[in-house]
């Protein structure tokens, strides 16, 4: 036992020794694209959609050269982004959130994100965060590995072939989208699902759909991203049972099922073993939320991709789906390595509740205020000496929670929201629509579906910084579905947990504010 314990530090010390610096080269530019047969303009990176998949081992260090060179007058020109998932340590200024973290980045200029990813590994993603602007393309997937997985024994492949991003598709512009929403009170209705960036709707050219190639008798980590502005995916694959073996970057105790609900934001590696016979079957993630009936275009069947194993003729499947047992939070336990229930059982040190209503639609409230996006950051807030919430603006809309404090946030039932907090990850002591608490092994993930019912969760502010909690539907984060927790205000500004703040950030409040409004 004590050589097995030495050969574990041994081999944690050695992930550390061997981080990489990581380089990426991201143009940000308008560019047509069609991923479902439509042809229309678009934010992306790189002229790719879904924006290029970022791989990299965990303890690496990122630099990300991020040019702005959009220049489209119907969407947004100006960009930020959100490293989704990532904690940030000492790097909030990072982070993203336009007016939380940072001012957005001009059009024509150069940001460097520079961050590292010392302990997490697992299942991430990127996209923009101002406005909707994710809507119009900004979205892309990451993966961290682990070359030290405590459940590698569970696979034999994973890989980038192994990656789905599961995403929809909008044929009018998100500032379109917005207008019509905030006329009508209608949250837009995509045109079509894609998985891996392929789809089709009604009416729609054939487009071929996406392939994922497996070889008989082996098992393969499907790594699996909801890349959506509103809708949440049923996730199966015909005549397959599947295992789902880690949410949002946190590996948990396998459970095997058959279908895998994953809601906007949300992240899920799941064991496929292929162990059927030779052919092809239909991956399937029919989206579910807002209403279809609204748009024609949208057919959720044809959300659809080929698994396809090798030795099988190069056709779409004829298999159909048989139902069976779908993924329950209850079922959903962190594994040992990670701590289940180490926020324990008792009072917290500072209870939240958060009041969702919506008493002037289509905008939210909570807790009778709508949020609106300051006109400074609020991270910039902070580190200028705001430390009291009299201090900050809007100070309604901020939480100002002290270090190393247990908190608990209640949600009561108000329809289905994806909450995602920023900078950390939270325990659900108390499911959506369940009357148990669990503090023994709770699920621990960073997007949570408030499914309207009673939801409580729970984190420690180990992480000063500003962070967002919000609906990670895009449009109801538009309508004020927000709030911000200022964490430690002190200790950002001074000690061993100082945010680490570059020059070019500094820079873009000033050059930002400069910029034509056109330009904002």
């Amino acid at each position: 036992m004590r050589f097995i314990s030495a050969l574990a530090v041994l081999l944690a010390g050695l992930s550390s020794v061997f981080a990489a610096t990581r380089f990426f080269d991201f143009d940000v530019v308008n560019d047509k694209v069609s991923p479902d047969g439509f042809e229309r303009d678009a934010v992306l990176i790189n002229s790719q959609y879904p924006a290029p998949l970022i791989t990299v081992n965990k303890g690496d260090r990122l630099v990300i050269n991020t040019h702005n060179k959009l220049s489209d007058p119907r969407m947004r020109r100006s960009v930020s982004i959100h490293w989704h998932g990532l904690f940030q340590a000492r790097t909030s200024d990072m982070d993203g959130p336009a007016f939380v973290n940072q001012c957005p980045i001009p059009p024509n200029t150069t940001f460097v994100y520079d961050f590292s990813v010392p302990e997490q590994s697992g299942n991430f993603w990127y996209h923009s965060h101002l406005s909707t602007q994710y809507c119009d393309g900004l979205r892309g997937a990451i993966v961290i590995y682990d070359p030290n997985d405590p459940l590698k024994h569970l696979y034999d492949v994973d890989n980038e072939d192994t990656v789905i991003t599961l995403g929809e598709w909008y044929h009018i512009l998100a500032p379109d989208g917005n207008n019509a929403f905030f006329s009508t009170g209608i949250v837009p209705v995509q045109d079509s699902g894609l998985i891996n960036g392929k789809g089709r709707f009604n009416g729609g050219p054939l487009v071929p759909f996406a392939v994922v190639n497996v070889e008989q008798g082996k098992r393969y980590r499907l790594r699996i991203f909801a890349l959506s502005c509103r809708p949440f995916f049923t996730f199966s694959i015909d005549n397959h049972n599947i295992t789902f073996m880690e949410a949002d970057g946190i590996e948990h105790d396998p459970v095997e099922v058959q279908n895998i609900d994953i809601y906007a934001a949300q992240r899920v590696s799941a064991i496929l073993n292929a162990n059927q016979p030779v052919n092809n079957y239909w991956i399937r993630a029919p989206p579910t939320g807002g209403n279809a009936a609204n748009n024609p275009n949208l057919n959720i069947s044809l959300t659809l991709a080929i698994l396809r194993y090798r030795g099988a003729a190069d056709v779409d499947p004829t298999t159909t789906n048989p139902g069976g047992p779908k993924l329950l939070d209850q079922q959903m336990h962190p594994i040992a390595e990670v701590g289940p229930g180490k926020l324990g059982d008792g009072p917290p040190d500072r209870h939240i509740t958060i009041n969702i209503a919506q008493p002037n639609p289509p905008f939210f409230d909570i807790n009778g205020i709508s949020y609106i996006s300051p006109t400074v950051p609020v991270l910039l807030q902070i580190l200028s000496g705001a430390k009291t919430p009299q201090d900050l603006l809007p100070s309604e809309q901020i939480f100002v929670v002290p270090r190393n404090a247990l908190i608990e946030v209640n949600i009561p039932g108000a329809g289905a929201h994806p909450f995602h907090l920023h900078g950390h990850a939270f325990d659900v002591v108390l499911p959506s629509n369940d009357d148990v608490f669990n503090f023994k092994n709770p699920l621990r993930r960073d997007v949570y579906p408030i499914n309207g019912g009673n939801t409580t969760f729970r984190f420690l502010t180990d992480n000063p910084g500003a962070w967002f909690l919000h609906c990670h539907i895009d449009w109801h984060l538009e309508a004020g579905l927000a709030v911000v927790f200022a964490e430690a205000p002190e200790d950002n500004v001074e000690g061993p947990a100082s945010q680490i703040t570059p020059q070019d950030w500094k820079d873009l409040c000033p050059e930002f504010d400069d910029l034509a409004p056109t330009d904002q």
